[in-house]
Order: structure tokens, then C-alpha cells, then sequence
């Protein structure tokens, strides 16, 4: 197994039932942290907007609700991913509630934010929508901050140049 994976981890989605995350092997993934009650929360349109417009292109994009930040992620798992799909249309995966900082993070996060674990950037969430770009191998390869929307050029060219196929 590659060390520097995020094939390696398996997680529970909004249900509680596990997600082993080698089943995205070959997908250019976007995992983001998300919450309902944050002035970003509106880029969940912007999250369903580039995952429609990617999903059929080995792309993926997986989201954590997360209270890290000022408790704006009040709700339940279940409850937070109803609130996507109900107001935001969410179609892609929504897993359970996540620490995504701290001592207290989940090994996921902790090994996308800490270069001495993924093998290529230090990045840990300062807020909440922080999204990180994973390559089909499951590396981490980029980051954009909470101000960047998922829907930008700048995100977009990154994703683009992960598909294609040449490289």
C-alpha cells in the first residue's frame, strides 16, 4: 500500500456505515469541509455546480461537515447532508461529521494537512469549505483555501489538467 494514499483510510458517510476510499482509486477527488451555518455555506450550489459538470469524468467530490470552526456545523451527519441535499441539491457523498483540526482531527485530515504524512504540501484547514485535490493515485497535489470557489478557473485548470489522460 502507498503511504502517501488516501486510498489508505476508510471513513463513515452520513449513515455510519464505512467508506473504504480505495474504491476512488482512479478518481481525481475533492474533499472539502463543509458546514451549514457558515457565510461560505452557498458554495455547496458551487460544489454540486463542478461536480455535475465533472462527475462523468473520473472525478468525485467527497464532503465532511465539520464544527471546527465557531460551531456552525450544529447539526447531525444525517441532518447535515439532508440540509445539502434538501436546499443545495447535493448529489455527490457526504460523510459523517469530521474534526478536521487539531489534536482531535481525523486521520484523514491529518494526512492531508501535514506534509510529513502526504509527502507534498502543509496545509491544515483555517476555515470552513478548505478543499484539497487528490490525483488518481490518491496523492495530495493542491489546495485551495475557503475563499477560492470550487467552481473557479484556477480550481477548474487543476482539475482539467489531473483528467487528462496524457499525463
Amino acid at each position: 500500500m502507498d503511504a502517501k494514499s488516501i486510498h489508505q483510510f476508510t471513513v463513515k458517510n452520513a449513515q455510519g456505515e464505512e467508506v473504504d476510499l480505495k474504491q476512488y482509486e482512479g478518481k481525481v477527488l475533492m474533499i472539502v469541509n463543509t458546514a451549514s451555518k457558515c457565510g461560505f455555506t452557498p458554495q455547496l450550489t458551487a460544489m454540486q455546480e463542478l461536480y455535475k459538470e465533472y462527475k462523468n469524468q473520473d472525478f468525485e467530490l467527497l464532503a465532511f461537515p465539520s464544527n471546527d470552526f465557531l460551531g456552525q456545523e450544529p447539526l447531525s451527519s444525517e441532518e447535515a447532508a439532508r440540509f445539502c441535499i434538501l436546499n443545495y441539491y447535493a448529489e455527490y457523498p457526504i460523510f459523517e461529521k469530521t474534526n478536521v483540526k487539531g489534536s482531535n482531527a481525523s486521520e484523514l485530515f491529518q494526512f492531508l494537512s501535514n506534509k510529513e504524512l502526504n509527502g507534498k504540501i502543509s496545509s491544515v484547514p483555517r476555515w470552513n469549505f478548505h478543499k484539497y485535490l487528490i490525483d488518481k493515485n490518491g496523492q495530495v497535489v493542491d489546495y485551495f483555501y475557503t475563499t477560492t470557489s470550487p467552481t473557479s478557473n484556477r480550481v477548474k485548470n487543476k482539475i482539467d489538467k489531473l483528467l487528462n489522460k496524457n499525463e
